[in-house]
């Protein structure tokens, strides 16, 4: 393997928030597997998608582009196989690339994976249980019932992988993960967890949504009162207020939210133990992440999509004991865009000038540019989507400040359904206000602080080639 050239190891989980991990001081989790990575490298405090879905997240993270440019807007928008990504680059560049698990870009010829030398992904969202896997092959690939449990199955993949892998060569493997994703369905062996617990309740589960824009009441992510059976596995007809509903249902949700967390750690736990006992730890970039975050019950809801801090953050630690220092944190302002300039800077590639994203190499040596973004630019465009209906919105957040328009309107895009709201402005000040509980978009104490964010928004908008509303004006 030449010199100076890590492996890559990219593992991503599907709505993992950074509240649900102990390395991020959670009061509801111990994932100590995820911790061996923030303890033997550094922890991102400040790392936000730019667009808390699914599908819109995994292709900003692939192509290092914001999701007007790469065209995945929705989820009903689904990846171009013929875009530039991060696995091309470095296939072209003689690693050896390999994606395991969830996709989530679409499927068939013009969908699914390229710039892997194997691949095997779950059609949409996968089912945890036997669930059936497309495997690298012609005219899209070949579909095929894997008995077992996801993570497990996910897992196996990548390690049988690693052992049958080109050795001459630098390996980038994508192993990503279904869980936590909706409905939670842990497996046998952690079905057990927190029977006999209360999981802490988090300070916001009872929100009434006074002081916000409207589109934060018409949301339908509603702990227990917008849940299913699926969901809570037992019969929701129950004869009780929303607060008390909300009381007993979170308990529900939460337990297998965590118990199917606590599987993805114990497999990440086995890959770790394999770059240890093979020799590979020290010149290998691991990575866990999640696509975003996820509300926790956090203002009564469970699901993502809003701009509001716990959909926004995406958990970020990695481990490169070659460059990064061990127990290292870092509150620097970095996007999913930013993750495929890392990669290719890490592999010595420069990274392709249509790009958005920058490198964050500087920052995991402990060394901050001069020039380092302070901001960040966010749009989700699902508007009124079946069955959350979140307005469609765009906004900024600085370290302290965060501005969000409600433009709530479809435009016309996929997946995006018709009905045009009133738009809105919502200003938090998240050093006075960290739960997002007061609107202070009104109050004339923050005009002088409104008005440089909308500079802000629109300086962001203009850099990146968006375009604002019509209705958005100075």
């Amino acid at each position: 393997m030449p010199e100076g050239r890590p492996n890559i190891l990219f593992i991503m989980s599907d709505d993992h928030a950074s509240h649900a991990m102990s390395c991020y001081g959670s009061r509801i989790n111990r994932t100590p597997n995820l911790d061996r990575i923030a303890e033997g490298g550094m922890r991102l405090d400040n790392c936000f998608c730019t667009n808390s879905i699914c599908t819109p997240s995994r292709a900003a993270i692939l192509t290092g582009t914001h999701n007007h440019v790469n065209g995945v807007t929705t989820l009903a928008t689904h990846m171009d196989n013929r875009l530039t990504t991060f696995p091309k680059l470095l296939r072209d560049a003689g690693y050896a690339t390999a994606i395991f698990g969830k996709w989530h870009l679409g499927t068939g010829p013009e969908h699914c994976p390229t710039g892997f030398d194997d691949w095997a992904v779950l059609p949409g969202q996968g089912l945890y249980h036997n669930p059936q896997f497309i495997f690298d092959g012609p005219d899209g690939g070949t579909p095929r019932v894997m008995r077992g449990y996801v993570t497990d199955i996910i897992t196996d993949l990548c390690l049988d992988w690693l052992g049958r892998r080109d050795r001459s060569k630098p390996f980038c493997l994508l192993y990503h993960h279904k869980a936590p994703h909706r409905h939670w369905e842990p497996d046998e062996k952690h079905a057990h967890l927190y029977l006999n617990e209360e999981i802490p309740e988090p300070d916001t589960l009872y929100d009434d949504y006074a002081n916000r824009a409207s589109a934060a009441a018409a949301a339908k992510t509603r702990v227990g009162v917008h849940m299913n059976e699926r969901d809570l596995k037992c019969d929701i007809s129950r004869n009780l207020d929303e607060s008390e509903l909300r009381k007993w249902a979170y308990q529900r949700y939460i337990k297998d939210y965590l118990r199917v967390i606590a599987s993805v750690d114990d497999n990440v736990g086995r890959v770790l133990d394999y770059l240890d006992a093979e020799g590979l730890t020290d010149n290998t970039l691991v990575i866990y992440t999640s696509d975003q975050g996820f509300f926790l019950g956090d203002h009564g809801w469970f699901d993502k999509r809003f701009m509001y801090e716990q959909s926004l953050r995406m958990p970020f630690i990695l481990r490169y004991p070659r460059e990064v220092a061990a127990g290292s944190v870092n509150g620097d302002i970095v996007t999913n865009v930013d993750f495929a300039p890392l990669f290719l800077d890490l592999a010595g590639l420069p990274a392709p000038a249509d790009m958005q994203g920058r490198s964050f190499r500087p920052l995991l040596g402990g060394r901050t540019p001069d020039d380092w973004q302070q901001s960040m630019y966010y749009r989700y465009w699902m508007h009124k989507d079946n069955p959350h209906n979140v307005y469609a919105h765009y906004g900024v957040r600085t370290r302290r400040y965060k501005l969000i328009y409600y433009y709530a309107d479809p435009l016309g895009q996929p997946g995006a359904n018709a009905g045009c709201e009133e738009p809105e402005w919502e200003l938090f000040d998240l050093e006075a206000d960290r739960d997002e509980m007061r609107n202070v978009y009104a109050d004339p104490a923050y005009a002088a602080v409104a008005r440089d964010l909308k500079r802000e928004l629109h300086r962001l908008q203009a850099e990146l080639g968006d375009q604002r509303y019509p209705r958005d004006v100075d």
